[in-house]
């Protein structure tokens, strides 16, 4: 028999150095302020599974208190992990928080990371705005924003990566990025230890996507800079986040 993977307090050496992550990033950014209500992107992979755990074990407790809803974007082929909606159900069953589920019609000829991220960002704005949350948390970590760094430099000549905290104007809702500080081989361990780290993405197109390949750049720079990786990610918090938040300008001729 499957056993449903819970994570709870108290924490191992592990969960509480990826809770002190959160609160860190909580506190510093400004990530709650303001939110009474709040939906997590919930995949069912193991980053968006450990924020869905680490959020709702610390609201209330030392952080703002605020409600929480999971939202998750099905379909044969959706970005993120191959879960059956029985178990992200049983698990947001088992936390008591309520699971919102959309549907992406994608089919395998029209896949493509761009468009299917719009499309997923789509529906999960939509879902939230509609439960009444004033944001919603993705499950981006450190990782994610140097490689984001390395791609909007390489592809666009823009240094910018994630930021924690971005207003939605046009959908009227504020993303935010507890993990943003913490590693993926922190989170990779936390999930090992509860028993939710076999899940693995199901797209055919993401095992060869571009943001594939610039980790595979990424861990050859930390075979010359043992600290490329962290250092890549801490410049975008220092240097190029902000460029997403800006009004674009003219481009220089």
């Amino acid at each position: 028999m499957l056993t449903l993977p819970l994570a709870r307090p108290p924490w191992p050496y592990i969960g509480k150095k990826l809770e002190s992550c959160v609160r860190k990033a909580i506190h510093e950014f400004e990530l709650v302020e303001g939110v009474d209500k709040m939906a997590v992107a919930l995949s069912g992979g193991k980053d968006s599974l450990s924020l869905l755990f680490l959020l709702n074990a610390i609201r209330g407790r030392g952080v703002r208190p605020f409600e929480l809803v999971a939202v998750n974007v099905s379909g044969e082929f959706t970005c993120g992990a191959g879960v059956g909606g029985g178990l992200l159900k049983s698990v947001c069953e088992a936390l008591e928080i309520p699971l919102i589920v959309k549907e992406s019609n994608k089919t395998l000829e029209e896949l493509e990371c761009y468009s299917c991220s719009r499309e997923r960002r789509s529906l999960l704005f939509a879902a939230a705005k509609e439960a009444g949350c004033q944001a919603i948390a993705f499950g981006h970590h450190q990782d994610d924003s140097a490689q984001t760094l390395m791609m909007n430099l390489l592809h666009k000549g823009e240094f910018a990566g994630m930021l924690p905290k971005l207003h939605m104007h046009d959908y009227g809702i504020t993303i935010i990025r507890p993990l943003i500080l913490a590693e993926e081989a922190q989170i990779i361990a936390f999930a090992k230890h509860f028993g939710f780290a076999r899940i693995t993405c199901k797209c055919p197109v993401g095992q060869t996507s571009v943001r594939k390949k610039t980790e595979g750049l990424i861990q050859e720079l930390e075979a010359i800079f043992p600290h490329a990786r962290s250092n890549l990610a801490q410049a975008a918090l220092n240097y190029g986040s902000k460029k997403a938040a800006e009004v674009p300008q003219k481009k220089r001729k």
